[in-house]
């Protein structure tokens, strides 16, 4: 036999053998797709691996709670929808309404003080003072109020500051001013509750509403109209609504506040809407941490706007808006002529004391 004709012999049953392989390997991979779907999921561990289950992604997209071995468990959830919903409210309705919010009161009151002016004293300055405010009380005023101011621009630069900020000074300066920002909120929080504190403690019994403010509210306290000055005692109707936003959103936000200061410790939404659901309500009581935390914040934000906007409004009035309105919390001194146009009746009580302790 020659080497050719033994050379073609090796080579067919080579291809014999290789052809033989191939079907093999064919046949074998036509049968594990069918393996594969009667077996799915029974891997080490009792897990789904790669499927793409329909009941095992919906439980994930829905929050479902499952099994790590950190002590963390709350790493167990994969996806948290009730972050992205708190992600796309924050981002969306809370930044866009409170910056329209913001931006409308001061439209507002720039076209009040084009249209209406400072609201002078009509009988002019008398030059004789009467003490509006002692040392305590302007004390507890200014406590609350610069502390409120930091906390107000140290808030929006964390609400508006990417936004507004970010590209006017770059990156590293931003950076360096929020963190130095959220140190100066979290601390200066502290000092704004003791002064709210202090406020109630003073004021509240001035603060009790009266028939006496109907007829300001009526008259819109004679902001609109020259020489008109409705009755008040030591506060108008509008000074009071002023003290209770201040003392029932101060209480609020110093709450939440406390809640994002000390994280998945306190569940006050949760217990709220418990309550609430007893009247009729129908809000989820059974909340994650999580959850909390993320009520928490939304609620800061949304009483910290709110109260920002009234507070510009008393800025205005106690500065630029009335003529001789600084003082009070100046000095603590005022003009009689200003005391009595708008505040009357309190002047007729400090004047029968002064008379009363002038007798005696």
């Amino acid at each position: 036999m020659t080497s050719s004709h033994c050379f073609g012999r090796l080579a067919g049953i080579a291809l014999a053998v290789f052809l033989f392989a191939g079907f093999a390997a064919a046949t074998g991979m036509a049968l594990v797709p069918e393996a594969a779907a009667q077996q799915a999921g029974q891997v080490p561990g009792n897990t789904l691996g790669t499927s793409s289950d329909s009941d095992f992604w919906r439980q994930v997209r829905q929050g479902q709670q499952g099994q790590v071995s950190i002590p963390d468990a709350r790493a167990g959830v994969m996806i948290q929808s009730e972050g992205d919903n708190w992600r796309a409210f924050r981002n969306g309705p809370l930044s866009l309404y409170g910056a329209w919010a913001l931006l409308g009161i001061l439209i507002l009151l720039s076209l009040f003080f084009i249209l209406r002016g400072r609201i002078k004293v009509e009988h002019g300055l008398s030059g004789k003072l009467i003490e509006r405010f002692n040392s305590v009380e302007r004390f507890a005023h200014w406590l609350t109020a610069t502390s409120f101011v930091v906390l107000a621009l140290t808030g929006l630069n964390v609400l508006y500051g990417r936004y507004a900020l970010l590209p006017v000074i770059g990156p590293d300066a931003f950076s360096a001013i929020t963190i130095a920002g959220k140190y100066l909120h979290n601390y200066i929080a502290f000092a704004f509750m003791v002064g709210v504190v202090m406020m109630f403690v003073l004021w509240v019994k001035h603060n009790i509403p009266n028939r006496l403010d109907l007829v300001w509210l009526a008259k819109a306290g004679g902001l609109f109209t020259k020489g008109v000055h409705p009755s008040s005692k030591k506060f108008n109707a509008g000074q009071k609504v002023i003290f209770w936003s201040v003392i029932l959103g101060g209480v609020s936000i110093s709450a939440s506040g406390i809640a994002l200061l000390f994280p998945f410790e306190l569940h006050m939404f949760g217990k709220t809407f418990a309550v609430l659901n007893m009247f009729g309500a129908n809000l989820p009581a059974d909340l994650t941490v999580m959850q909390e935390m993320q009520l928490s914040q939304l609620w800061h934000s949304i009483v910290g706007l709110a109260l920002i906007v009234i507070i510009i409004a008393h800025i205005y009035i106690g500065s630029i808006g009335m003529e001789g309105a600084f003082d009070a919390m100046g000095s603590g001194m005022v003009d009689e002529n200003w005391a009595k146009e708008h505040h009357d009746l309190w002047v007729e009580e400090v004047q029968a004391r002064q008379a009363s302790a002038g007798s005696d």
